[in-house]
């Protein structure tokens, strides 16, 4: 059986709404200055203070944008699979990345390096204009994370994230839906802006008050309308 050939950076770039208004020149053009770039999983694409040196578009695989505190405590901003742009922020203000990315998994991006962007965005404003707006995206998710974090407890944002990934991934069973709690504790409790021990125990609640059922990585929702009143609290 013939496997499908990996997509060239040209084809990438034409079927990301960034650059779907270029034209076949302009694409072969922008495209080689592109290249393919390959993460093991848990490997760093860049750190937070460092200089930003292009933008990436994710083929294949996921990567998680984090910010890591003093004393070492993560705070998971994102998680991006494809075909999402990376680091568009620092490409205007020519600052350094305002955050950490790591793979999840193995992944492919396809680089765009600053100064090649830059060009490509005086030329085509258009492009500016639709990167802006995925920045302008991201602000308003950053912005509901700084009110969650601030205004909710531990409890209200686990119940928060359990439905939501419900109706994400889950699939209807005769004892509730049920979805794969795709990381661990502590994964999940920097998602959450809290730490590993918290998450444990307020799982354990959840739980014990037979609002969820819990089969190794398995979460089974029981009483979707009793979890829905926790967030009305």
């Amino acid at each position: 059986m013939l496997l499908n050939p990996a997509p060239s950076p040209r084809e990438i770039l034409r079927a990301n709404p960034l650059f779907a208004a270029l034209d076949k020149v302009e694409l072969d053009s922008l495209a080689s200055c592109c290249g393919i770039r390959s993460f093991s999983q848990g490997e760093i694409l860049f750190c937070e203070g460092d200089q930003c040196a292009g933008l990436y578009i994710l083929v294949n695989g996921s990567v998680r944008i984090f910010k890591t505190s003093v004393n070492g405590r993560e705070q998971v901003l994102a998680v991006e699979g494809p075909p999402a742009s990376i680091a568009e922020l620092p490409i205007f203000d020519g600052g350094s990345y305002p955050a950490s990315a790591s793979a999840l998994e193995n992944t492919e991006a396809l680089f765009l390096s600053r100064t090649d962007l830059r060009a490509i965005c005086l030329e085509h404003p258009e492009v500016s204009l639709k990167l802006l707006q995925v920045v302008g995206g991201r602000l308003r998710k950053l912005v509901g994370i700084i009110e969650e974090l601030s205004f909710t407890t531990v409890r209200h944002r686990l119940v928060s994230w359990i439905l939501r990934h419900s109706l994400i991934e889950g699939q209807s069973t005769e004892r509730g839906v049920r979805f794969s709690l795709n990381a661990n504790h502590q994964e999940l409790a920097a998602q959450i802006g809290t730490v590993r021990e918290l998450v444990s125990r307020n799982l354990t609640r959840l739980v014990a008050q037979k609002f969820i059922e819990m089969q190794g990585r398995e979460i089974t929702i029981l009483d979707r309308e009793g979890l829905e009143a926790e967030l009305s609290n």
